[in-house]
């Protein structure tokens, strides 16, 4: 069988790599539906991963966008 890394892992990979993550990251880069569920369970076990909402390129609707704080 072959060893596969969750979404869920590969979303902190990537945060800690120093990515931000956006849920179109998340989707186009993990095949993750639910970035949010997954930053609340990262953030449940003790990561301090930030949010910064933020605004569409049309203006017409917001996002979030998750960092991983490191210090």
């Amino acid at each position: 069988m072959m060893n596969r890394t969750t979404q869920r892992q590969s979303i902190l990979n990537d945060l800690k790599n120093g990515n931000t993550i956006t849920p179109i990251d998340a989707l186009t880069k993990h095949g993750c539906f639910r970035l949010a569920a997954v930053v609340f369970d990262l953030r449940k076990e003790g990561y301090n991963i930030t949010t910064v909402s933020r605004t569409k390129n049309d203006g017409k609707g917001k996002f979030a966008s998750y960092k991983l704080k490191t210090t």
